[in-house]
């Protein structure tokens, strides 16, 4: 099993809110394969109860968690329960000392007994009376949202915690795989921030061998992984699909996704806004920019492993369908340096404010492209107003082999900078990103290991 770490902030609200004298109600969701479910279980106690529905009917959820419960409650599981309401009041005329009952996947539960909320609200309104907390788990983050946060449904407000897990920083990948920092933000290039795909990572030796075995064959594990997420979320599986699709193959405006679907334009505003709004696509705009109004929004595959899946796996399905993998491997690495590079560069601005660069607070980093002046274009990777606003952070992200000349490098960012026009009246502070190079006085140059070490603080 994977060691546990990390989620050292979500394991000690949990537990602080599971420790209070009433009892507490709770909603942990996130994106499948996140780890929810071992968060939980390092939080429970021996006394307390998990159980993990399915989609099975009412009748049989009931007598299957009344099962569970009867390995702490004696004769517990030998009752037939008619309804849910009957459940839940012998579970708590039962208790003699508070516990608390995890139901993880809980959307199945409400799928096949929809009146299960209006239940527990009624429940979580006498909580005086209740003698075991209650946290309720799902991957289904639609449906999550559905049960929680919709003012028309029963458990709206009720929820004394509400946590939302997300992929782990890249900083775990380290120490889970136990490999050099270079090779983390490579593998974390491809596997993300999801503990169950680092878990099957480790049963080869090398990253590749692992690509081969898990995903770029029809037999391995991951072959549909997308597809199985999409299935928790979404009506239109195929509609995401084709979209991460498109930009992953460089459709990255609106305009251009529309005329591949052959769609207008403000009938992609609702995918989109799903995409967004589950982590698997983000909206860039240039530094600076308003994003109400700005006219030069890109959409980017926001999630690792979903770039790459997008990237080299469906284009190359035919390939591996015909047990080609070894050829769908070498294609990949020989440009593997070039895929890398634009997760080193997503993880250089995601470092920002982590990094106290020349003692100086920087807020949140972004990439700015445009034309500063006539005849002039370019393009600068790394961006941040300092939290004064006095200074303005420059930086230049390179993932290759090649020694730079870091004097050079630093000069021609000045240089860029002093085109733009709201740098003016800003001190710049130049920075370098680099994969390889030799660190000196001069200039600030960051690597992966002050990368990674940056997300541990």
């Amino acid at each position: 099993m994977l060691k546990f770490v990390d989620r050292k902030a979500e394991q000690s609200r949990l537990q602080k809110a599971l420790n209070r004298e009433i009892a507490v109600f709770a909603v942990v969701y996130g994106r499948r394969r996140c780890g929810k479910s071992r968060l939980l279980k390092q939080v429970l106690h021996n006394n307390d109860i998990y159980f993990m529905a399915d989609q099975s009917e009412a009748v049989q959820q009931r007598a299957l968690l009344a099962g569970v419960i009867g390995n702490s409650i004696d004769g517990f599981g030998n009752v037939i329960y008619p309804d849910w309401s009957s459940f839940f009041e012998n579970l708590n005329a039962r208790l003699t000392t508070k516990i608390t009952l995890c139901i993880d996947e809980f959307p199945y539960l409400v799928k096949n007994s929809p009146e299960i909320p209006a239940l527990l609200q009624k429940l979580m309104e006498n909580k005086d009376a209740l003698k075991f907390n209650l946290v309720i788990c799902g991957s289904s983050q639609q449906l999550m949202h559905g049960l929680v946060f919709d003012s028309a449904a029963p458990l709206f407000g009720r929820a004394d915690e509400i946590m939302k897990i997300n992929p782990m920083q890249v900083a775990y990948i380290q120490e889970v795989l136990n490999c050099s920092a270079n090779e983390a933000i490579e593998e974390y290039s491809v596997w993300g921030g999801i503990p169950r795909y680092w878990e099957l990572r480790l049963t080869e030796k090398t990253l590749f061998e692992a690509l081969e075995y898990h995903l770029l064959t029809s037999q391995g594990i991951l072959y549909d992984e997308p597809m199985r997420l999409f299935l928790d979320d979404m009506r239109d599986t195929v509609h995401s699909f084709t979209i991460l699709s498109l930009v992953a193959a460089g459709c990255n405006r609106l305009s251009e996704i529309a005329a591949r679907l052959e769609k207008p334009a403000t009938h992609l505003s609702a995918p989109l806004e799903k995409l967004l709004m589950l982590g698997y696509i983000r909206r860039e705009i240039p530094f600076g920019e308003n994003p109400k109004n700005s006219k030069k929004s890109l959409y980017k595959i926001a999630d690792p492993f979903l770039h790459f899946y997008f990237k080299y796996v469906v284009p190359n399905r035919s390939l591996i369908e015909t047990a080609q993998s070894q050829v769908v491997s070498s294609k990949i690495a020989s440009r593997f340096n070039e895929y890398v590079a634009e997760m080193w560069e997503n993880l250089c601005r995601s470092a920002v404010p982590y990094l106290k660069i020349n003692g100086i607070q920087f807020n949140t980093a972004s990439r700015w492209w445009g034309n500063p002046k006539k005849g002039v274009e370019i393009e600068i990777d790394v961006l941040a107003l300092s939290a004064d606003e006095k200074y303005l952070l420059v930086g230049e992200c390179k993932w290759n082999e090649k020694q730079y000349d870091n004097h050079k490098l630093t000069k021609e960012l000045e240089e860029k900078a002093a085109l733009l026009p709201f740098a003016e009246k800003k001190t710049i502070i130049p920075a370098l990103f680099m994969k390889n190079s030799i660190k000196t006085n001069t200039e600030n140059v960051y690597l992966a290991e002050d990368i990674l070490f940056s997300f541990k603080q």
